[in-house]
């Protein structure tokens, strides 16, 4: 999810009336600045501003561009913020697609269900918003993030390499429940006690050494295979990663591990320029060592294209259900959507179109996280035996693109069992994929 404002979908369908059957073409610098006033179930309200800046050149590879460049300060109303510059680019380095990210990104109230999807219950009437233990399954996360991808040919023009470097702290601990507190009546306030994360520190589930959190120096390898006409909504193509990330205490983490992860996704026209079909399907697991639990939520991707690539649950992954409901040693997810360009114009010298999706998502964990039997069958509130299976939502959104590369989005996905949550709204910018 990244971050845009809803009334700009109101405004595009006001602006219609100036529409032009001829298209523009772009060249030189461009940029769409904004507001960032937006919404997402898992984070609340947010508000900010946000600049993405591109250059198209001499205009001859348009909708292509040669640099991207993104900035973004922006908050949400349940605790969250982003401070984040990416920049994307084929032209920096001849020969190599290069992106950078550099982010700080804080999280008062970030999700923990625990282990395992169904295996972990859920109290769900804790999480209404009224309920004073509607932060116990909580933790306060603040992450750091220096990240940056490379990608390059192989033999042939679709086959590439790929490869990356990212550092990561994450900084962890309780819920400051006496600060959100502040100012609230007495039927208000949030119930002081011990959430989740602190429970399975007292039961052994995370161990004390990595329960603060810790510094993450990945480096990751790969091999993709990208036939897609266009990269913010392709019509037609293959886009087939490969990835395996290392980490090692030799360059300061606590823990050496070693991940793979296997993502297909698939694009056929329908309807010429109007009409596709799009799905996608992941696979990842933990190839070697011992993951920390902070660095469990992370899904692992070629180039970054959101301000987060967490899950499974929430924007990203599975839309509708609750923001890592699904945490697991390996797990498999996929989305499979309709996608229709309805309108398309132009108005002061950019191309527009709008368009809607209508889609289903799923994902279970495939590797279980290891959890004391013993603990297991003396908390039999919080556990359940085998009980993990499908996560399944379905939804729809609506999409409003200018020059084919600014993507504001709204998706509203549901979840099929009360476990995984209700439902999810999320207004952002960008695609799924």
């Amino acid at each position: 999810m990244k971050i845009a404002v809803i009334f700009s979908m109101f405004l595009l369908l006001v602006l219609q009336v100036s529409a032009q059957e001829k298209g523009v073409n772009k060249s030189g610098w461009n940029f769409g600045a904004l507001p960032s006033i937006a919404f997402d179930t898992d984070l609340g309200f947010q508000y900010g501003a946000l600049v993405n800046l591109f250059d198209y050149g001499d205009g001859s590879r348009y909708p292509n561009y040669n640099h991207s460049l993104y900035f973004e300060v922006s908050r949400f109303t349940k605790g969250s913020g982003i401070n984040r510059f990416f920049y994307d680019s084929d032209r920096l380095i001849s020969g190599l697609q290069t992106s950078l990210d550099i982010s700080y990104l804080t999280d008062q109230t970030y999700d923990f269900f625990g282990f395992n999807g169904y295996d972990a219950h859920v109290m769900t009437d804790w999480l209404e918003k009224d309920n004073p233990n509607r932060v116990y399954y909580k933790y306060d996360r603040n992450l750091f993030r220096l990240k940056l991808d490379l990608q390059g040919k192989l033999s042939g023009s679709r086959l590439l390499w790929t490869a990356g470097f990212n550092l990561q702290n994450f900084d962890i601990g309780s819920v400051d429940i006496e600060r959100l507190n502040e100012g609230k009546k007495d039927d208000e306030k949030l119930a002081v006690q011990d959430g989740l994360y602190e429970k399975y520190q007292e039961w052994g589930i995370i161990d004390q050494e990595e329960a603060d959190g810790g510094f993450v120096p990945a480096i990751k390898a790969g091999v993709a295979y990208d036939t897609r006409d266009n990269k913010p909504n392709p019509m037609k193509g293959i886009w087939t990663e490969a990835i395996v990330e290392g980490v090692t205490e030799h360059l300061g983490a606590e823990a050496s591990f070693a991940k793979l992860a296997l993502i297909h996704r698939q694009y056929f026209t329908l309807v010429p320029e109007n009409l596709s079909f799009v799905y996608r399907l992941a696979y990842q697991t933990t190839l070697a060592g011992k993951v920390p639990f902070y660095y469990q939520t992370q899904v692992l991707t070629s180039m970054l294209r959101s301000y987060i690539s967490e899950g499974l649950g929430g924007s990203e992954t599975v839309r509708g259900i609750y923001r890592n409901r699904v945490v697991g040693d390996g797990f498999f997810y996929g989305n499979l959507e309709m996608r229709w360009k309805f309108v398309r114009f132009n108005f002061i010298n950019n191309n527009f179109y709008l368009a809607t999706n209508v889609f289903t998502d799923f994902g279970r964990v495939t590797r279980k996280i290891p959890v004391d039997r013993v603990i297991h069958q003396s908390q039999h509130m919080y556990f359940k035996d085998n009980a993990e299976k499908m996560h399944y939502t379905y939804g729809a959104g609506i999409q409003a693109v200018m020059n084919e590369n600014f993507v504001v989005t709204l998706d509203y996905g549901m979840a099929v069992n009360e476990q995984d949550g209700k439902n999810g709204m999320y207004i952002g910018l960008n695609y799924l994929f």
